[in-house]
């Protein structure tokens, strides 16, 4: 008997799985629908804007702009790794997802939510440095170093998803097929387990220490010292100059590490299942699209790279 339930679980564990999502809401799902295709496309119409300007200008060949285009292509990969799938869901009756899809959107998911967080330190430090160390920020922030640490936030984020996503798929769910989301996220994956999760939401909890909260310490203390710099500069033309620079990229944190801690840093069964699917949007959607818009509205460097790159382009016709 107990052999033929765990045959049972064993064989269901690899069946497809069914996103419910907002399927009890039919006109949600086509306002979503509109909605996340429009941010859909401005995430990678920004997104490629900044990469192709950090190619073409040389003014932006700088460490700042490198990391910056490592973001762009970062949140391109997360965006086209998951709203395709979304679209198809709150589109088409069909809610279906193989578990070979499954699998490869909740790793892609982690994984690259993963390189976003230490990235996003990595950044807060070059702004360290280029704020409170402006003399010594060519040697410090050297291409070899911004390599190796691009490298450190790629490999963390694939590290981390090669441990958690395995684990998670691998639950049982005893014939469970209906994913409570729109997404294949570890939290409603781990909700639908028919086990005791206590130890796999420990092992996440124990990662998304070094993951997100550990970069998110980093980036708090680098602009601790960022802050003192800038009090000390004594005309008003540099503080805002200081100031410019940095408080882009500390609107982005705020917006992606205030989602991000949310989710992951409780137990799965202790939030609303609506709460979650608006946030996932969030940061989603809303996050990747908004960066481009933030760093370019806010940047003098990236918008005379634009009307460089237009007037080249406009001349050549």
């Amino acid at each position: 008997m107990w052999s033929q339930v765990m045959e049972k679980n064993n064989r269901s564990s690899f069946e497809g799985f069914i996103l419910v999502g907002f399927s009890d809401r039919p006109r949600l799902e086509l306002i979503l629908f509109v909605i996340v295709l429009s941010f859909y496309l401005l995430t990678l119409l920004g997104n490629m804007t900044i990469i192709l300007l950090s190619a073409l200008d040389s003014r932006l060949h700088t460490p700042m702009y490198f990391f910056l285009a490592n973001l762009s292509f970062l949140d391109m990969c997360f965006t086209t790794g998951s709203i395709p799938q979304m679209l198809y869901n709150l589109w088409s009756p069909d809610k279906t997802i193989s578990y070979v899809g499954c699998a490869i959107q909740l790793y892609f998911v982690l994984a690259l939510g993963g390189v976003e967080c230490v990235l996003l330190a990595v950044m807060a430090y070059d702004r360290y440095a280029a704020v409170c160390r402006p003399l010594h920020y060519t040697v410090i922030m050297h291409p070899r170093l911004c390599g190796q640490l691009a490298s450190v936030a790629w490999l963390s984020g694939f590290g981390n998803s090669l441990i958690m996503a395995p684990q998670t798929l691998m639950l049982p769910r005893c014939g469970h097929r209906r994913v409570d989301h729109f997404l294949c996220e570890m939290p409603a994956l781990i909700g639908m387990a028919c086990v005791d999760t206590t130890a796999l939401e420990a092992l996440a909890f124990a990662l998304a220490i070094f993951i997100i909260l550990a970069p998110l310490i980093l980036i708090l203390i680098s602009y601790g010292y960022i802050a003192r710099a800038v009090l000390r500069i004594k005309s008003a033309a540099g503080r805002k100059k200081a100031f410019n620079t940095c408080s882009s990229h500390l609107i982005v944190v705020s917006l992606f590490y205030g989602t991000i801690i949310y989710m992951y840093l409780q137990p799965a069964n202790t939030y609303s299942q609506d709460q979650g699917k608006f946030l996932t949007l969030f940061y989603t959607i809303v996050t990747p699209s908004v960066n481009p818009l933030i760093y370019t509205l806010r940047n003098k460097d990236v918008k005379e790279a634009i009307k460089k790159v237009l007037g080249k382009g406009i001349t050549d016709l």
